[in-house]
């Protein structure tokens, strides 16, 4: 018996223990409720789920859903005239390009020393000069014997030397690319043309690399073209925003022998299963280099790419784009330095105006937590 009123009085106990713990749930979602943070936390949730577009549009009238219809029709008809107007900028970037070409062939003149530049055409000021004005008192004590071989080594320099292996240095999207190997080619490297495709070709520009003779391949130009596409998709019409480059075509490097950086010679070692006998070949082996660009990622007859050859697509794109938009029309400034300064000024102003509407945020949800504690 004694037993028997055990058990029930624990029972009792893990009943009130239960209903304690119910009740103290129950205070504090009353307490949780009362919070005007989580009752408008749940608000906006709640908002959020019932004015969402597409539930809107889904609770829409047929009527309504008809006109909507006739719209996207009207929408896709604009996206036909974008399309038009892409191709009428190209043929118009085609037409400046030949306007701009004198300009950048006297650049490579000036470049590998054809020619030298008047006096006239050297004029430049810039702060940098103005200060070294301040300076010159005591540019006029150095030593005679220094002025001497100084001279001696400006009779010697021809052009601007190192001018586009330079610029590759300055750009990180291009040093990247470039390996210790590359650099002794790519000192041979005289000038960068783009070149438009006619009116009557599919939308494409070509990049031309022109070298000087030298002892690692017989070519005097290396060519890429990147095509585009100017057209909305069929199947997705409203996400057209203009041109985009939908594949590239390199070329065939006709290396030296002995001179190809884009390969490599490994030795391996062979064990004859039978005979036990071991043999060393050697075999070629792909290796990094500049030059790999002009054998780009070709896509499969499917059009299925893995996820790193897509990448590595994506970059050779993003990296033509670059040299028609940035580095061919601005190359002086690529190679001062001057246009990669301006690029990290603009994004260091972006960067602020974000950390300044974070810091607002903040402002506000002190300000949102202030009002609660003063209601409270």
């Amino acid at each position: 018996m004694a037993d028997n009123s055990k058990t029930e009085g624990s029972a009792v106990d893990h009943k009130g223990s239960n209903d304690d713990s119910g009740n103290q749930k129950g205070k504090l979602a009353d307490q949780v409720m009362q919070n005007p943070q989580v009752l408008a936390a749940l608000q906006e949730r709640l908002d959020s789920v019932s004015h969402s577009p597409s539930s809107y549009i889904e609770n829409l009238p047929k009527s309504v859903k008809r006109r909507i219809n006739a719209l996207k029709q009207l929408q896709v008809k604009y996206a036909h005239i974008e399309a038009k107007f892409y191709e009428d900028v190209h043929a118009l970037e085609r037409k400046y390009a030949a306007l701009y070409q004198p300009h950048f062939d006297k650049r490579r003149e000036i470049v590998t020393g054809a020619v030298e530049p008047t006096d006239a055409e050297c004029e430049w000021h810039s702060d940098a000069e103005e200060e070294g004005k301040l300076a010159d008192d005591l540019k006029k004590k150095a030593a005679i014997e220094e002025k001497g071989d100084e001279t001696d080594q400006e009779e010697d320099l021809e052009g601007i030397p190192d001018f586009w292996l330079t610029i590759f240095r300055n750009v990180d999207m291009l040093s990247e690319l470039v390996q210790d190997h590359d650099e002794p080619i790519l000192k041979h490297l005289q000038d960068i043309k783009v070149k438009f495709s006619e009116p009557e070709e599919p939308m494409s520009f070509t990049l031309e690399f022109h070298f000087e003779p030298n002892e690692f391949f017989s070519n005097s130009v290396l060519l890429k073209t990147y095509k585009m596409k100017s057209e909305p998709d069929q199947s997705d019409p409203f996400s057209f925003e203009g041109p985009e480059i939908v594949d590239c075509d390199g070329c065939t490097i006709d290396w030296k022998k002995g001179k190809n950086v884009t390969v490599k010679t490994i030795k391996k070692k062979q064990k004859h299963k039978g005979r036990g006998t071991v043999r060393t070949i050697t075999k070629q082996v792909p290796n990094d280099s500049f030059f790999n660009f002009f054998s780009p990622v070709k896509a499969p007859g499917d059009g299925e790419l893995d996820e790193d050859s897509e990448f590595t697509l994506a970059a050779d794109f993003e990296i033509g784009h670059f040299f028609r938009e940035r580095i061919v029309p601005r190359a002086v400034l690529y190679f001062t330095g001057e246009a990669i300064e301006d690029e990290d000024f603009e994004e260091g102003e972006e960067g602020e105006e974000e950390e300044n509407e974070e810091e607002g945020e903040e402002e506000d949800d002190d300000d949102d937590d202030s009002e609660s504690d003063s209601r409270a």
